[in-house]
């Protein structure tokens, strides 16, 4: 059906079908040039390609092109569709597309439903995460640490403590052994239990690694208790854990905020002796708590 317009669009068009026909004849000469054949598996590694570079929009216009040369979609064509709109925060369309892939009968894989799951967390949709956890049960799909550890994190970062607490007894319940990502979440958002979690990971025999103390460290800054962070950074010294530049950037911040600019320096050049080169972010944040303290001359010297 052709869709008129009322004189010409832009860029000289007399109606939206031949910008159309053009458009199609762009995808054809791309797909020349860069010698993809019209088979299934070149048509979904073009979209990837598109999806990869943020142009959803080319991909879709692949996809129309497989159903025009009667080329069946399969669910990596969907799959790499969804991943696509997440990265570009597209949650809405994503899911979508998620329904649509069902209800013409494509089994989405574990990789699917958990980007859908990290979309929705990272949007802020939380009870729509949860209820898309659900959803994943009621279908008898067997969900996975990453699944549990992508909803919890989401939880505590709501300040919902108590469902996160009741989603990780959940996951032991089935069988799925917590790590230490999921571990870091309840930290972060349970800042006045966090020596408790950290015994907890050692009583299920899973030792805290650089990530978690980092948290531990981070955590504890952002809620003005720094003097507690050195005790653990001594642990991690006594455990040969090297902290690395999140550690000793949460270090700086927290006593930048403190207004306690001499402690940061002090970390600042323990981070430079131990190896550990500052980056961007702990420049730029000593540079502004200088600015703050009105120490412009030592703002100006890092």
């Amino acid at each position: 059906m052709s869709v008129r317009g009322k004189g010409k669009i832009d860029d000289g068009f007399d109606n939206v079908d031949d910008a159309l026909i053009l458009f199609n004849k762009m995808i054809d000469k791309q797909m020349e040039l860069l010698g993809v054949s019209q088979d299934g598996y070149s048509l979904n590694t073009l979209i990837n390609c598109y999806c990869q570079l943020g142009r959803i929009g080319f991909g879709f216009s692949i996809l129309g092109k497989m159903l025009k040369l009667g080329v069946e979609p399969s669910a990596v064509t969907f799959s790499t569709l969804i991943n696509g709109l997440c990265n570009r925060s597209k949650i809405s369309e994503a899911v979508i597309i998620f329904d649509e892939m069902t209800k013409k009968g494509y089994q989405p894989n574990l990789i699917v439903y958990n980007i859908i799951l990290k979309g929705l967390c990272k949007s802020g949709n939380t009870d729509r995460a949860v209820r898309f956890l659900r959803l994943m049960e009621d279908r008898d799909f067997e969900t996975d640490i990453v699944t549990y550890s992508t909803v919890i994190d989401c939880l505590c970062k709501k300040g919902l403590l108590k469902e996160a607490l009741d989603l990780f007894s959940e996951e032991k319940v089935k069988g799925i052994r917590p790590n230490t990502i999921t571990y870091s979440c309840l930290i972060h958002g349970m800042i006045s239990k966090a020596v408790e979690i950290v015994n907890m990971m050692r009583k299920h025999d899973i030792e805290p690694n650089v990530s978690t103390y980092s948290t531990l460290v981070y955590a504890h800054c952002k809620e003005g208790m720094v003097s507690k962070t050195e005790d653990f950074v001594d642990a991690m010294i006594k455990q040969e854990i090297e902290p690395n530049v999140v550690t000793y950037s949460a270090l700086v911040n927290g006593y930048c905020l403190r207004n306690e600019m001499d402690k940061a320096r002090i970390d600042l050049q323990m981070m430079i002796e131990k190896g550990c080169a500052p980056n961007i972010v702990t420049y730029n944040t000593m540079i502004n708590g200088y600015c703050k303290a009105k120490r412009l001359d030592e703002a100006v010297e890092l």
